[in-house]
């Protein structure tokens, strides 16, 4: 090595598109500085691949500052890889050592269908956001924000809710391929708001049902979504969530029909 720099073994998941098979392909990494994140490592690893005149390794990023949630790889075993609260553009070589060899793959789901290589289709959440995931407001003047006062405990735990990327760190982590941790902290982050009690009870509803529609497994009570979130989302979302849908499904069934017939 020269400058503390690492020759690694990448085992990297290689697939042309959902339809056909997949298989693991064997590249070289050398000359890898500790201080490149590791999609400035598969970028420098593409660059050979494209100068030898060979097709490079396609991966989701966007933002690369832990925002976006589109970076997400099953790294090693673990989703983002081996450290926590981090999302994989955040994640740096310094986490390996020289001569390691690290398996990469994409989000092993049937909801999330592969593109390509480690690229997934993740349009299952945005379709389950678009369920439910709105509140009613007025157009035309502003309201003043402070209008509606909300307790700073409620605040602070919707908010913590809202952190949610939808990077699907939670699905990859379940052996169900639940996505409870997701839509529990999307459902939570608007009932615990005043401006999310109009639909509250028909979006928990609506946004479980399209969850289901995905083919999206159920909740193993693991904790393994928390475990693995980037963001650290906690599983009492999920306990808020059910309360919520066994609420409108036992007590609010007609309140619900009632809002949907009306369109509001």
């Amino acid at each position: 090595m020269e400058n503390n720099n690492m020759n690694l073994t990448l085992k990297v998941w290689r697939q042309k598109n959902a339809d056909t098979k997949g298989a693991f392909v064997t590249y070289k990494a050398e000359g890898i500085s500790p201080d490149m994140s590791f999609l400035e490592m598969l970028d420098v690893v593409n660059e050979g691949l494209i100068h030898k005149g060979e097709e490079p390794i396609h991966f989701d990023h966007d933002c690369r500052e832990g925002i976006c949630g589109m970076c997400s790889l099953y790294i090693n075993g673990r989703p983002h890889g081996p450290k926590g609260a981090i999302t994989t553009c955040q994640l740096h070589m310094r986490s390996f050592h020289d001569g390691e060899i690290i398996v990469i793959e994409p989000w092993r789901a049937a909801a999330f269908p592969v593109i390509k290589d480690l690229a997934v289709d993740r349009s299952s959440f945005d379709r389950i956001q678009q369920a439910g995931g709105f509140v009613s407001v007025n157009t035309g003047v502003t309201i003043d924000a402070n209008s509606i006062p909300i307790p700073k405990v409620i605040a602070d735990e919707a908010f913590n809710s809202a952190t949610c990327i939808g990077c699907g760190a939670c699905v990859a982590a379940c052996k169900n391929a639940s996505a409870m941790l997701f839509v529990s902290a999307k459902v939570t982050q608007l009932a615990m708001l005043p401006q999310g009690q109009p639909e509250r009870w028909s979006r928990v509803q609506a946004m479980v049902a399209q969850m289901d529609a995905e083919g999206f497994g159920n909740c193993t009570n693991t904790g393994a979504c928390e475990a693995e979130c980037p963001k650290e989302i906690k599983m009492t979302n999920i306990s808020k969530m059910n309360n919520d849908y066994f609420s409108a499904k036992l007590f609010r069934e007609e309140g619900v029909h009632e809002h949907a017939s009306s369109g509001e």
